[in-house]
């Protein structure tokens, strides 16, 4: 999709995109701040904390966004078949890490990956997903 001209969904997705990531990254600065320097309590905590999430599950939702508006059925058939093979890689190594964790004494990770595991298994596909088709 690098090397293609971007159709006018496309587009949209790009420019919904970046102002989220943007958000997320000052989103993360600033709970990561406030923890280190004022360590606060109460329910301030808990909305610190989800803070950082609100982007990355705005960026979800901008995908469905993407889909919903290409008009290029083998474009959206790429990216739901891709989605798919994300889900499965993520969910698959979570479920493997977390039984390492109860069993083998595995140190602890973050379910904060799944959603990091989530987007590489995604990458990943999509290359060998497109070259499926040539």
């Amino acid at each position: 999709m690098i090397c293609m001209p971007l159709s006018k969904a496309g587009r949209r997705y790009i420019y919904r995109l970046a102002p989220t990531m943007a958000l997320y990254l000052l989103f993360l600065f600033i709970a990561q701040w406030t923890f280190h320097h004022l360590h606060p309590t109460g329910l301030l905590v808990y909305l610190l904390a989800v803070l950082p999430a609100l982007p990355l599950v705005g960026s979800l939702a901008i995908v469905g966004l993407y889909i919903a508006e290409e008009s290029d059925e083998f474009e959206r058939s790429i990216i739901v078949q891709s989605m798919l093979w994300g889900l499965g890689g993520a969910l698959s190594v979570s479920t493997i890490w977390g039984f390492l964790e109860d069993f083998a004494n595995a140190p602890h990770i973050s379910t904060f990956y799944v959603y990091v595991f989530f987007w590489i298994f995604m990458g990943i596909s999509q290359p060998i997903i497109r070259l499926r088709y040539r």
